[in-house]
């Protein structure tokens, strides 16, 4: 038995469910959001609340039943309040800039990395060194944090780098004489 998937996800005021056909879409005070159903689960919509069961016994269907909820309960989660992510850039002339649809970084390179912001994610810098993230979908707003965080992965020697904020770092020691 699933501890995850026994729950419920309770559906808050002012947003609204729907099932049609094998799509699960929610509308709330940020947004739309919709998903495609496992045909190895079973959604009903009962009482202000969307309950996650699985369609047969089958060991298949177990293991879809929580990470379905939880996809469900991300959904409700993003069209209430959304998600985000913070980056912290460190290095010496290591910066970022959010202009417009477009984050313009200085990584040490020769050159200048320019990436545009996907549609739905919303990028805000408040100083060079930090890079907030948000939006109403978890997965794109993971995404997104992913390839910024690619271009410039924490060394573990001077923790020169892009790390997710609250990220720990080993450190390692430096060559001996």
């Amino acid at each position: 038995m699933s501890r995850i998937g026994k729950k419920p996800v309770a559906i808050p005021s002012g947003v609204t469910a729907n099932i049609e056909g094998d799509t699960l879409s929610v509308k709330g005070p940020k947004g739309t959001l919709t998903m495609g159903m496992s045909d190895l689960v079973e959604y009903k919509l009962e009482d202000g609340e969307i309950a996650v069961n699985p369609a047969n016994g089958t060991k298949a269907a177990r293991s879809h039943w929580g990470m379905q909820r939880t996809l469900v309960s991300n959904l409700v989660e993003g069209v209430t309040e959304g998600f985000s992510k913070t980056l912290e850039i460190s290095g010496v002339g290591y910066r970022a800039q959010a202009q417009g649809k477009k984050l313009k970084l200085q990584l040490g390179y020769s050159h200048d990395v320019d990436l545009d912001v996907p549609e739905g994610i919303e990028v805000k810098t408040p100083d060079q060194t930090t890079v907030e993230i948000s939006g109403i979908d978890k997965q794109a707003v993971g995404q997104f944090a992913a390839e910024i965080r690619r271009w410039r992965k924490p060394e573990p020697y001077k923790g020169k780098g892009i790390k997710y904020r609250g990220e720990y770092i080993f450190r390692k020691e430096g060559k001996k004489k």
